[in-house]
């Protein structure tokens, strides 16, 4: 069921909203070449701890999707793995792309949001450019979210992007609604077509998040953790999300970093 937020509600998420971004934008400053995924993991472990009311929307989430409880918080994705991935003893190599994943509850309310990021100065500019796609899908459905569009807005807005650059769109995963809860209705697929769908209200919060794949739109679930999304063929893939609510002034973003 699709739930709307009165102007109180989404005055309450902020601080949910304002702290997870503060902590992925600390984390592109901490993770470097050498940093441990396990490392990565532990610093946002202890800043839910150092923060009253916080929890982690991860620890002990066990959705039909994954195997079994998750049991870290935060999801980093190296390589060719784009999604749900699990931090492991894995020092990391200058060149890796990097994609941290991360959604809190504070005082009963979530806010999820993800970068991605190259590590050291070997930056493949393909790498990059994959990068750069996600970041411009994602302000190009933030854009799209305006009250009285329609969810395939957001949808169309978000693969016209990957289609320019060349990329494949998979829509088994995608953004979704976001509240009380980290992953809630409706789903937002990353491509979809404009002036179909949910018709977008004031009040609704939602969860914007393009990945792709740079060959593939395939992906497999590594079976050595039950969790962790990989591309079929190998290549690298890269992650960008924001927690938004749409209001009658436009779309607002929660998740804020700066």
């Amino acid at each position: 069921m699709i739930e709307l937020k009165t102007n109180t509600e989404i005055e309450e998420m902020k601080p949910a909203g304002r702290f997870v971004g503060g902590i992925l934008r600390d984390l592109q400053e901490f993770t470097k070449v050498g940093t441990n995924l396990l490392e990565i993991d532990e610093f946002v472990h202890q800043r839910i701890v150092d923060r009253p009311g916080a929890e982690s929307c991860y620890v002990d989430y066990a959705p039909d999707f994954g195997t079994g409880p998750f049991a870290h918080y935060i999801c980093t994705s190296v390589n060719d793995a784009v999604l749900h991935g699990v931090p492991y003893d894995y020092n990391l190599k200058d060149g890796d792309l990097v994609s941290l994943d991360l959604a809190i509850n504070v005082d009963g309310w979530v806010a999820d949001s993800a970068v991605s990021f190259v590590v050291g100065k070997d930056k493949d500019p393909e790498d990059l450019r994959l990068i750069k796609c996600t970041e411009e899908a994602l302000a190009a459905g933030i854009a799209a979210a305006q009250p009285g569009n329609r969810l395939g807005d957001i949808s169309h807005a978000i693969g016209d992007v990957a289609r320019a650059y060349g990329y494949p769109i998979n829509l088994e995963f995608g953004g979704h609604g976001v509240g009380r809860i980290m992953h809630g209705d409706p789903h937002v697929p990353n491509d979809g077509r404009a002036h179909h769908g949910y018709k977008l209200r004031p009040g609704l919060v939602i969860a914007i998040e393009p990945w792709f794949l740079k060959t593939t739109d395939e992906i497999y679930q590594d079976p050595k953790d039950g969790w962790t999304l990989r591309s079929e063929d190998g290549s690298r893939g890269a992650h960008s999300e924001h927690t938004i609510a749409i209001t009658e002034a436009g779309p607002q973003i929660l998740t804020v970093r700066d």
